[in-house]
């Protein structure tokens, strides 16, 4: 049995939990707060469940100490550095870190990968929602002022989006200055964005989402080659599957002596799966 150890209970951390339940080959080794992220070693990989911009530190962390990590990092323009960085640690320590593993990025990646390989010329177009992003919320509910907040995503098609801002201001908040900082997030700032102040967030409130993912290209000489992958999901329920899935492929990587920080584009999908390869190539080839 695999031992996972969750940091972290949010939304994310809590459907982790019920996935690592529901896996027959894994055992739930502690749910753990923040400030107690070394009461996570002598488990076999742990899933950092904080919010993003916390995920670095808690994973550099644990990889250092040779324990293997899983996360759901997901600003898409630090991910490259984020695994140069943990990359260097785990391969000092003999660790694995599966960063960015949620479905977008993530198992998204990868239907991403998968089809450019049928189509290597053309374009791809990824449309989410609309629905809830988690962690747009997050970062939303971290500026000053903020009592509560959701963070929508509208799909304008072509890969294009609009970000709805609903925020339940502090008692004698400035709603223009609130405004101001998430407009200049990096998680806001290169969409068209508009605050919106609300009596209750909670109100509003709903975990769906989902993703259009259409790929226009040419398969060698052949032109109108037309691939198109829809889903309508539980935001959290899906990043706790996709990580708990990732945790089995650390895992794996680790007793081949394979370390590194990967991406779930470097995963090989038996990996993902309980049971052994011999089992699933007759199930599924």
């Amino acid at each position: 049995m695999i031992r996972v150890a969750i940091l972290g209970y949010g939304n994310i951390g809590r459907a982790a939990e019920e996935a690592v339940k529901a896996a027959p080959d894994m055992e739930l080794a502690g749910v753990f707060h923040h400030d107690d992220c070394l009461s996570c070693i002598g488990a076999d990989v742990v899933l950092v469940c904080t919010p993003t911009r916390e995920v670095q530190k808690f994973a550099t962390v644990l990889a250092a100490r040779g324990i293997c990590t899983v996360d759901s990092f997901d600003i898409h323009r630090q991910i490259a550095s984020l695994r140069s960085a943990l990359d260097a640690v785990c391969a000092a320590n003999r660790s694995v870190s599966i960063i960015s593993a949620g479905w977008d990025p993530g198992s998204d990646s990868m239907v991403r990968a998968l089809l450019m390989a049928l189509a290597p010329k053309g374009l791809t177009y990824t449309n989410f929602g609309p629905g809830r992003s988690m962690g747009h919320t997050v970062a939303a509910k971290a500026v000053k002022g903020v009592r509560n907040a959701l963070s929508m995503t509208i799909p304008l098609g072509t890969g294009i989006h609009r970000r709805m801002v609903y925020v339940e201001l502090e008692d004698g908040a400035d709603f223009k200055t609130v405004e101001a900082a998430i407009l200049a997030d990096d998680y806001f700032a290169h969409d068209e964005t508009h605050v919106i102040a609300v009596e209750s967030v909670e109100a509003l409130n709903n975990v769906a989402h989902g993703v259009n993912l259409v790929r226009d290209g040419v398969s060698g000489c052949t032109h109108n080659q037309r691939f198109e992958f829809n889903m309508t999901i539980n935001n959290p329920a899906l990043t706790g599957q996709v990580m708990v899935s990732c945790a089995r492929a650390a895992v794996r990587l680790k007793e081949r002596g394979v370390y590194g920080a990967k991406t779930m584009i470097e995963l090989a999908p038996v990996d993902l799966l309980p049971g052994t390869v011999e089992e699933n190539v007759r199930a599924l080839v």
